[in-house]
């Protein structure tokens, strides 16, 4: 396999010695697996290769003909100040340090330093710039509310705001080397969304997804990390870990709220060192991939009660996409019910049959825990069954356990007649009293049933129940009479 590039914007180094551009760019390689680097040993040709690639850092020599470095990082600067630039110079000079750094400079090595050193300081750019980029890109989305890759989310069927907000977040985080952690019930569409990250950074990069849930401590390395021939009974030969599969692609690792205290110190040391052993190996391998986290634990509570290494913690919530459960984006119902009836009836090679005008009310006083997931089973189930032009309620009404007073709530009309009218007392009450009046006759009449009388006031049960909490028995008006 031929190997990928890395970082995927070339690092310039320029030194116009052509000995010293050869022996730093293999130290690079074999230090930090850095293979994307462009040699220039002509100060006059840095400005020719900066119109033609965008790089991602310049590594300067300060001794060169032509243009010195202290001229060529005054120029830089001034036109691209975007890039970092590190300056690697023969002198071990403090005022020639400090110029550098007051001349935009972002770090100051001289050429005999420690490879860890300088391959620390790129790393330090690196992170730096990273938040620079984040902060602008965050900038523009929020402030001008628009989607940069809409293509990503498409799979993602919403026109919820909070959505919409994270939708934003994932496009400027997307190219942070950060880690990114997803949260939210089962369900919810954890990885649609790191899928929709993996097209935004790379498209074109490797995808690989590993379910982390139920791996032994053993098991974990191997998947993760590989092993080399012989490393143990059995293991006749080599195997690539699901980090090197990975590349400079995406490695998306969900449930990781399931792992063992001894795979968490694992995943630690990948995180903070950025590097990993095969099994049986001692040679380090360098983490290229971009890590997509998922999970539906709460990991803030499992660091207090100790399930959950609070070190590992911080490092996974670099940045943290929280997805709503379906019970808080319910007007997103109607779009995926019509999603989903065409799936299903393409999936069982039946017309789409028409959705009841009752089945968003029925939907919407229901938890779902299994939320989006468990909504399409729902769906697909009752087309399965399905055998008249319009879609039965039936295997839904049996789903949520609505009682036979509930199911004939549901096909009473809640529109009163024209001859119903409501007497109020002399003094008008206003729209609060007359809310906190209707809720508390609804509860009465369902005795307490908090689904029953959000049916009859034709509104959510989470609705209901934030009513409920808004008003008190303090706030009662006089009583208003149904005729």
């Amino acid at each position: 396999m031929k190997d990928e590039l890395y970082p995927s914007k070339p690092i310039l180094l320029v030194d116009d010695e052509a000995p010293w551009l050869r022996s730093l760019s293999l130290s690079l390689r074999e230090a930090a697996g850095i293979t994307n680097v462009i040699k220039c040993s002509d100060s006059r040709e840095v400005f020719h290769v900066l119109c033609k690639t965008e790089v991602s850092m310049i590594l300067l020599d300060l001794t060169m003909p032509y243009f010195s470095g202290q001229d060529l990082l005054r120029m830089i600067t001034k036109d691209y100040p975007g890039i970092p630039v590190i300056v690697l110079s023969g002198m071990n000079q403090v005022d020639t340090a400090v110029r550098c750094m007051q001349l935009g400079a972002c770090d100051y090595f001289v050429k005999t330093v420690d490879m860890g050193q300088l391959i620390a300081g790129i790393q330090r750019a690196f992170s730096i710039q990273d938040v620079r980029n984040e902060n602008q890109r965050m900038k523009s989305r929020f402030l001008e509310d628009n989607l940069e890759y809409p293509e990503a989310f498409a799979k993602i069927t919403t026109r919820n705001k909070k959505m919409r907000a994270i939708m934003q977040y994932c496009e400027a985080v997307a190219q942070s080397s950060e880690p990114i952690l997803i949260t939210g019930e089962s369900g919810i569409g954890k990885e649609l969304i790191a899928r929709a990250i993996r097209t935004i950074r790379c498209p074109e990069g490797p995808w690989v997804a590993v379910n982390v849930a139920g791996l032994d401590d053993n098991v974990f390395s191997d998947t993760l990390f590989g092993h080399t021939r012989g490393a143990f009974t059995g293991a006749e030969r080599e195997r690539r870990g699901m980090v090197e599969e990975a590349g400079a692609g995406t490695l998306f690792l969900d449930e990781i709220g399931d792992l063992s205290s001894i795979s968490q110190v694992k995943l630690l040391r990948l995180l903070q060192e950025g590097e990993y052993f095969q099994i049986g190996s001692d040679v380090p391998r360098k983490l290229k991939a971009k890590l997509i986290f998922a999970t539906n634990h709460n990991l803030a509570n499992d660091v207090e009660n100790g399930r959950f290494r609070k070190d590992l913690y911080y490092r996974l919530n670099a940045h943290q996409v929280h997805v709503p459960p379906l019970r808080e984006r319910f007007e997103d119902l109607p779009l995926l019910i019509n999603e989903f009836l065409e799936d299903a009836a393409k999936s069982f090679g039946k017309k789409t049959p028409a959705a009841p005008k009752e089945l968003i009310t029925l939907l919407s006083i229901y938890d779902f825990p299994g939320n989006i997931r468990e909504l399409r089973a729902m769906i697909y189930n009752a087309v399965s069954l399905h055998r008249s032009h319009v879609l039965s309620l039936d295997s839904f009404k049996e789903k949520l356990g609505l009682s036979d007073e509930e199911t004939a709530l549901m096909d009473t009309p809640t529109v009163p007649s024209p001859a119903s009218q409501l007497v109020f007392p002399e003094r008008l009450p206003n729209l609060e009293e007359v809310g906190c009046q209707v809720v508390s006759e609804a509860m009465r009449r369902a005795s307490g049933n908090q689904s029953l009388a959000a049916i009859m006031l034709g509104i959510t049960r989470q609705g209901l129940a934030k009513r409920l909490k808004k008003f008190s028995l303090e706030k009662m008006p006089a009583t208003i009479v149904a005729l």
